[in-house]
């Protein structure tokens, strides 16, 4: 819900509450903010891979990451990121949900990935060949259907918990490559393919897991769809020098790929 959406609702159930002063007029309303904003989740809510990390240290949180870019378009009434890169479940459950309370009225988050291994399955990809790499995915997707439920399941209660009147937005994960695209090294096209399948299985279940906890879910796939790696127009980073920004949103596909999801559903 933006800005404008809540001063909205605000004006009206003052109207109908027949809020007025003595002489019967209504009184102006003060704008009002957003509700209260936390944002949590891994790499790809706290923005590595889009720059601009000030003082955040290993946690990459990024000028350019989506939730800042809602934030600052939408001035909720307070706001936390505590959104870390390299987080797992565990690591959300630990670490990052202390500003979330009562009065909470907003919480995104993106989480799984890693708990399913992407690091070291992009790593397998890359430097240890197909047959490899396409032995890690099915581990992976192993994981993610027998594993992953259930921690984030845990995850899902506890913010619920913590802040039980907030609307949630779960953010999903791009397809990593274009098909048949331009690119003419790297690894194998039937590697790509697998990737791909394996980001499809990842939405999947988050996506499921989401719904059953009431929570809205950002699908960002179709906003990446002709952006991907190998697209010629990729909002994605391919291998990067420093290594830790590889496969994630550059500032681009913050900006018009998880953006937007977030703008829909919030």
């Amino acid at each position: 819900m933006n800005r404008r959406r809540w001063t909205t609702v605000a004006a009206a159930s003052a109207s109908f509450l027949g809020v007025t002063t003595l002489t019967g007029a209504a009184p102006a309303l003060e704008q009002d903010a957003a509700p209260a904003y936390v944002a949590l989740g891994d790499s790809y809510s706290s923005g590595l891979g889009a720059g601009d990390y000030g003082d955040s240290g290993d946690c990459k949180r990024s000028a350019n990451a989506y939730a800042q870019q809602w934030a600052a378009a939408n001035s909720p009434s307070s706001f936390d990121f505590t959104a870390c890169s390299g987080a797992r479940t565990g690591d959300v459950l630990s670490g990052q949900l202390g500003p979330l309370n009562s009065s909470t009225g907003l919480v995104s988050i993106s989480i799984g990935g890693n708990d399913a291994g992407f690091a070291d399955t992009m790593q397998a990809c890359v430097l240890q060949g197909e047959s490899v790499c396409l032995e890690k995915i099915e581990e992976a997707k192993g994981y993610i259907a027998g594993t992953l439920p259930g921690e984030l399941d845990s995850v899902y209660n506890a913010i619920s918990d913590r802040a039980p009147s907030a609307k949630v937005v779960v953010l999903g994960y791009p397809r990593m490559y274009k098909l048949n695209g331009e690119c003419s090294v790297g690894i194998s096209e039937a590697s790509r393919a697998a990737i791909n399948s394996a980001a499809d299985t990842l939405n999947e279940t988050i996506a499921k897991r989401a719904a059953d906890h009431g929570f809205s879910f950002g699908d960002v796939r179709d906003a990446f769809t002709g952006h991907e790696i190998c697209s010629g127009d990729s909002w994605l980073h391919s291998v990067t020098f420093p290594i830790g920004e590889s496969y994630h949103p550059t500032a681009n596909g913050q900006t018009s790929g998880y953006l937007p999801a977030m703008e829909q559903n919030a």
